[in-house]
């Protein structure tokens, strides 16, 4: 979401187990000199700052916000970030679990709330994916292709509810494979002053006031960075095969894929300073993908491709993305930061098409150490794109 926020605090959970210094995704010894806001808070306030000497096995990062963005006006929104092990003494090389949730409500009457989690049993045996969530969202819509101008938007209302179920089991190091179930239905869908005269995308591909789509969802992940939160090295691959069918509830039969890359580098080598590079590509690969699920800037499962673009600025069957960003320190103790991110997104109606336009996005953020321990950051950016377009995104933890 694009949201510019205030922070209000940020903790170390009083957890009573105590976890090795090789098994924290930020190691202790690295931390001597390192500052976050927690510990700006605790001197203000002149208390006492346990956290520096004790690692916990819970850390919580939390803000309550208020902001403006594009797509939802002013808003109010409470997140929270945790991050932890299963267990009280995780052996060197288990991975770090997280759990995301958050409540937003905003001047255009938009409720949004998701709960997500990744969950890594001991040894990293098992990996279990949760994304769930719940918007009800009045929100604008461009229509479909890459072709499509500002000024051509009008708002789609809906209610929507998310549930999409993974299991993955380990097959060898950092590489595990398995499969989910995915559930997606809309309701109370309406068109709020569409163009007078003229069909609307909406209306030409099928239009529907309730949509299901329910199926089956094959995935293969490898991933071999230390902190998901957080990551300085390591590489991510994701591929997700998504079957959906009438047996199983849906509305109709159609399967999409998800194609995932990222790569994160020390450069230069010797310093703390990180080149991270991310694919996102989104394809349907048979049938009719329902409108509201068709790929679409900003609708990818952390809402965060397509920084510059207003959310749903771009939708069609095929989606191709590709984005570099740059991490640096401002402040030699790790409280501030910076980026600078440069993105690229194409549309195509079908695989055998030409992808026809290219619509860049760049800019830069900063960012403020929420919790030193997670590597949690609080992340501002401003983005522009093409068509004049421009806008706020905020993240708790690092947009990939």
């Amino acid at each position: 979401m694009f949201l510019a926020v205030k922070p209000v605090f940020s903790q170390e959970a009083a957890a009573v187990n105590k976890i090795s210094n090789d098994s924290l995704p930020v190691k202790a010894d690295s931390l001597k000199d390192q500052k976050d806001l927690a510990d700006i808070v605790k001197r203000i306030l002149k208390t006492r700052n346990k956290s520096n000497t004790q690692q916990h096995s819970l850390h919580i990062s939390a803000l309550p916000a208020a902001g403006y963005s594009l797509q939802t006006g002013w808003a109010g929104v409470f997140s929270t970030n945790l991050t932890f092990y299963l267990r009280p003494k995780p052996l060197p090389g288990e991975k770090l679990s997280t759990v995301l949730a958050s409540i937003t409500y905003s001047q255009y009457k938009q409720i949004i709330f998701p709960l997500q989690s990744n969950i890594w049993t001991k040894n990293n045996k098992y990996n279990i994916i949760t994304d769930w969530r719940y918007l009800k969202y009045p929100s604008t819509t461009y229509g479909l292709g890459p072709f499509t101008k500002i000024k051509d938007g009008y708002t789609i209302d809906y209610n929507y509810i998310k549930f999409h179920q993974t299991i993955l089991k380990s097959i060898y190091k950092d590489l595990y494979g398995g499969i989910g179930y995915y559930f997606d239905h809309f309701w109370n869908i309406k068109e709020i002053d569409p163009p007078a005269g003229v069909p609307t995308s909406f209306q030409q591909y099928g239009f529907a006031n309730k949509v299901t789509a329910s199926g089956i969802a094959f995935k293969l992940l490898y991933d071999s960075r230390t902190n998901p939160i957080n990551a300085t090295d390591g590489l991510f691959a994701n591929i997700i095969l998504r079957q959906n069918a009438v047996f199983l509830g849906s509305d109709n039969n159609w399967q999409s894929s998800l194609i995932e890359f990222r790569r994160y580098f020390h450069f230069p080598s010797s310093s703390k300073n990180v080149l991270a590079f991310w694919n996102y590509d989104w394809l349907t690969t048979s049938g009719k993908t329902p409108y509201l699920l068709l790929p679409s800037t900003g609708w990818d499962d952390f809402y965060n491709t397509g920084r510059g673009y207003i959310q749903g600025r771009y939708r069609d069957n095929n989606m191709i993305y590709l984005e570099s960003e740059y991490r640096f320190n401002i402040s030699s103790n790790g409280l501030f930061g910076a980026v600078i991110f440069a993105n690229a997104e194409s549309f195509s109606k079908t695989l055998n098409k030409e992808f026809s336009l290219i619509a860049p996005g760049y800019g830069a953020g900063i960012r403020l150490k929420l919790n030193k321990y997670s590597g949690t950051n609080l992340c501002v950016d401003y983005g522009f794109g093409n068509d004049r377009s421009r806008g706020v995104a905020v993240n708790l933890g690092e947009v990939f």
